[in-house]
């Protein structure tokens, strides 16, 4: 079978069902942002290296994507079933790592930060913008074909983006990178005053 088809030279691509839909609509739009972010996972995990502990977490993360992509491929009309697992606990999964992550931290998340530090934090914050755009996609499409976002992809995909900002703290507080703080987070600063 040949990797090309020419069924999108005319600007359509095919989704499950049978249907085309244009390669700008919410869904395509969607779905390529995620899988962008999935790719830039894949560049993250190469940069670690295969004994890294975070691996195994990642490998997860990116096979759900695929799974969450899946399921965001298929119209609500559309009466094939998807036989892919639902990673219904990726917004929990995603907090436990967190709170795991803050608690080996030297210091708390209290700031906005300028991305950077090194090559891995740096990229962890590549993958938590990307995340972001995946989830303003992700409501555009919730607003053309709501039944096909379910709640558990959206929370998922809104713990991810809090998840790789910890992960790019954790880097660098791991290798005693100083972090370049911006502001102080908003409700802290209510705190304060």
């Amino acid at each position: 079978m040949k990797i090309y088809t020419k069924k999108g030279d005319k600007g359509t691509t095919g989704v499950f069902g049978g249907k085309r839909e244009a390669k700008n609509s919410a869904r395509i739009e969607c779905l390529g942002t995620l899988d962008e972010v999935n790719s830039t996972i894949g560049l993250l995990r190469a940069k670690l290296g295969n004994d890294h502990s975070w691996q195994p977490n990642l490998h997860r993360i990116q096979k759900d994507l695929m799974d969450m992509m899946s399921h965001l491929a298929r119209p609500s009309d559309s009466n094939k079933a998807n036989p892919n697992p639902r990673p219904t606990d990726g917004a929990e999964f995603c907090e436990v790592w967190i709170d795991e992550l803050e608690n080996a931290m030297s210091s708390p998340s209290d700031y906005f930060l300028l991305p950077g530090g090194n090559e891995i934090s740096a990229l962890c914050h590549v993958c938590r913008t990307q995340m972001r755009r995946g989830e303003r996609s992700l409501f555009s499409l919730a607003q053309e074909d709501p039944e096909c976002v379910e709640d558990y992809v959206a929370a998922y995909i809104n713990r991810l983006s809090d998840l790789f900002f910890t992960l790019a703290r954790a880097e660098m507080d791991t290798h005693g990178v100083a972090e370049e703080k911006w502001n102080l987070f908003l409700y802290k600063r209510k705190k304060k005053s």
